[in-house]
């Protein structure tokens, strides 16, 4: 139910003739309709709302703009809006540092004073000592939406990439500082995406795609090639180094081990699975085989004395770390040898640091960090300052002589320390101070049943001595996909709801990575469905234990959690009151013709390959399955005009067709971020805005 001040609010607000708004209908802007019927496999599929995929055009820009009004003005409308906004303002305030970084024997430490929209790169010559400014992205763009980080830096210390990307776009532009002036060169490379830089001799091995053939922002890449860029050359001078054209739809990369040995290529079909190659660097010797075909993960960590080491899933669906003697064939893998072996624990990652090697596993979705002697013999655990969290880190040269990492949980904010690596101990380099009291909240984590018996874990964020009434407001968030593993970590967004009595639950659902293969091959392609019952039974295990009720019950999912959000308010629409699918996949049937969705494939499978996949997702794709005349949750869409990842015709066809065929009063709103992309580097004021117009809207949603 809404608020009775609010309706009275916003009643005076939408003037829009026959159609003005009262407290049981909005007035949402016209969405044409076109008779747009593709035939798959024999099925006729409507598509009504095609137009809106045309990102170019003036028409889908007046949607964009007359969508955007109605919600800004049901949102400015909510009365604890603004109350929330100076809440979250106040706890967002603080100073946040990242790991320092020793490039030519100085630290380069990125920070940002509470309220800043970009982070300021400062160096040091020394670790504590005084600093001044190396690059601030906050004097590239008036609105702060331009972002500029460090990358790949050359052996000798003297230069530096710094990767541009402006609007939040996956688009790259590499640019290059002196280290010791901060002065630029003329170098500009563009049109690179998904790359890092990696620095051999005069130069280093970037990716990138050919320039666009219509919208940079929805125009399908293809071709992913990997250059060589020589200092002071322009980018058309580039030597190419890898590229397949008998397969377009391909990422390929190429690193250099740290002694400058090895050349590494790493190809995949996509973001599962991947191909690993060799050569000396120095030499026009062809490249050999380490790991073939793209049904495994592996990744080369590092390499000492010849000896590459390998963390992969062969043979060990929970990883392993092995040593192959690049004096073999590198691709027999009978003379692999186990370092770190398989075990009943996730091995999430791995480093060689100082001579050591650094694990992070994961248990119950909980770091763990271990360092250990080359061989993996001399096991130490790293002291870490709580149980239920999550580390990050642990890198750095094999000559280091210390390290950095952070840790991170629901009620500890990010906290950097330094790692001696001769003494073995840890202090503390810079714990932030945030406006609130930690000890006024617990986590918890249980374990519920899924549809078919499966245990799944949730952890669970709310105040100490909560009542187990059904009474009180609740965000359920989860992902469940691509590998991908959600832990412990710190929000001030929510502190802002836990405060005010709200409770935080986040279920590791299959398909993510929590658990290893097993689970995340659990959860895809003709699995997909176990990701969305494993959700709607934490929903329902939250309201059976008391915690919260379906009136008060909020869903919220980013990017494939935003499919997630649409195939679960579709399916369940009586599970929750408010629903909030964020920057989501909503079409399944055409997500692989934009961008770089192809490389979702084996994920979710392609509705033009077989007649099994396009039924498997026909039947759980969002836009398609959101029915006339049925009452769905109160639910507010997000996405971006400059998400060049999950193209924002997907949010729009599915608010369009929502607006159009719900029942009921509660609103259908999509909130529409300008100069924004899918999410990352975006400026804080955009932040703030944002989460403050999630908390009114969900709020006041479960308002009695």
């Amino acid at each position: 139910m809404r608020n009775i001040l609010f309706l009275t609010a916003i009643a005076t607000l939408f003037s829009c003739g026959e159609n003005s708004m009262n407290p049981d209908h909005i007035s949402y802007p016209k969405s044409r309709i076109v008779d747009q019927v593709d035939t798959l496999w024999g099925t006729e599929v409507q598509d009504p709302y095609r137009w809106l995929e045309d990102d170019r055009s003036p028409e889908v820009e007046e949607w964009v703009r007359d969508q955007n009004k109605v919600t800004r003005a049901y949102l400015d409308a909510i009365p604890i809006r603004n109350e929330l906004r100076k809440r979250y303002e106040e706890l967002y305030n603080y100073e946040k540092v990242g790991m320092p970084r020793n490039i030519g024997g100085r630290y380069f430490v990125s920070k940002n004073d509470g309220l800043q929209n970009q982070s300021v790169v400062y160096v040091r010559e020394s670790l504590h000592g005084e600093e001044s400014v190396f690059l601030d992205p906050n004097s590239l763009s008036e609105a702060g939406t331009v972002t500029a980080n460090l990358g790949g830096a050359s052996k000798d210390g003297k230069y530096v990439v710094v990767v541009r990307n402006e609007a939040g776009s996956d688009w790259q532009q590499f640019r290059i500082l002196d280290v010791a002036t901060g002065e630029a060169l003329p170098d500009v490379l563009d049109w690179v995406k998904f790359s890092g830089a990696s620095w051999f001799g005069n130069g280093f091995f970037y990716s990138r795609y050919p320039a666009p053939d219509g919208s940079e922002f929805s125009t399908e890449n293809t071709y992913h090639s990997v250059y060589y860029h020589r200092l002071g050359t322009d980018q058309s001078k580039d030597r190419l180094v890898f590229r397949n054209d008998d397969e377009p739809n391909r990422y390929h990369f190429v690193g250099v081990s740290e002694d400058e040995r090895f050349l590494i290529l790493n190809s995949s079909t996509g973001t599962d699975g991947n191909s690993i190659h060799i050569k000396q660097a120095n030499s026009d010797s062809k490249w050999q085989e380490v790991v073939g075909g793209f049904k495994h993960r592996s990744s080369v960590i590092g390499s000492v004395d010849g000896v590459l080491y390998l963390l992969t899933d062969i043979d060990a669906p929970k990883y392993r770390l092995v040593a192959i003697d690049s004096s073999n064939d590198p691709s027999d893998q009978t003379k692999w040898v186990d370092v770190i072996p398989h075990s009943e624990n996730l091995l999430e990652s791995a480093s060689i640091t100082g001579g050591q090697i650094f694990a992070q596993f994961l248990i119950n979705a909980c770091n763990k960090a271990v360092r250990y002697d080359l061989d993996g013999s001399n096991e130490r655990v790293v002291d870490l300052p709580g149980n239920v969290g999550s580390t990050g880190g642990f890198g750095g040269k094999n000559d280091a002589k210390e390290l950095f990492y952070a840790y991170t949980s629901f009620t500890h904010p990010t906290s950097i320390y330094r790692l001696d690596l001769i003494s073995g101990k840890s202090e503390l380099f810079v714990e932030p101070l945030v406006d609130f009291k930690k000890e006024d909240f617990e986590t918890k984590q249980v374990w519920y049943k899924s549809k078919d018996g499966t245990q799944v874990p949730m952890f669970i964020v709310h105040k100490k001595g909560l009542e187990l009434d059904g009474s009180n407001p609740t965000l359920l968030y989860a992902y469940g996909g691509f590998n991908i593993s959600l832990t412990p970590s710190f929000s001030a967004s929510e502190i802002v709801f836990l405060e005010r009595g709200g409770v935080y639950a986040m279920p590791n659902l299959r398909g993510g990575g929590e658990f290893g293969e097993d689970w995340h091959e659990a959860g895809m392609l003709l699995k997909k469905q176990n990701v969305f019952d494993d959700f709607i039974s934490a929903g329902e295990f939250l309201i059976s234990e008391g915690y919260t009720s379906s009136s008060k019950l909020a869903i919220e999912g980013r990017s494939n959690g935003g499919l997630l959000i649409g195939a679960v308010m579709t399916q369940r629409p009586d599970l929750a009151a408010v629903s909030f699918p964020g920057v989501g996949v909503m079409d399944m049937l055409r997500y692989h013709k934009f961008t770089i969705g192809w490389g979702w494939i084996p994920e979710y499978g392609c509705a033009d390959s077989s007649k099994v996949h396009f039924e498997n997702l026909f039947g759980f794709s969002p836009v398609h399955n959101i029915e006339d005349g049925v009452s769905y949750p109160s639910t507010m869409v997000t996405t971006s005009d400059h998400d060049d990842r999950v193209v924002p015709a997907h949010s729009f066809k599915f608010a369009a067709r929502l607006q159009a065929a719900h029942d009921g009063s509660s609103p259908a709103l999509i909130r529409i971020e300008v100069n924004a992309g899918h999410g990352a580097g975006k400026p804080t004021s955009m932040i703030i805005d944002e989460e403050t117009d999630k908390w009114a809207f969900l709020l006041n949603e479960v308002a009695d």
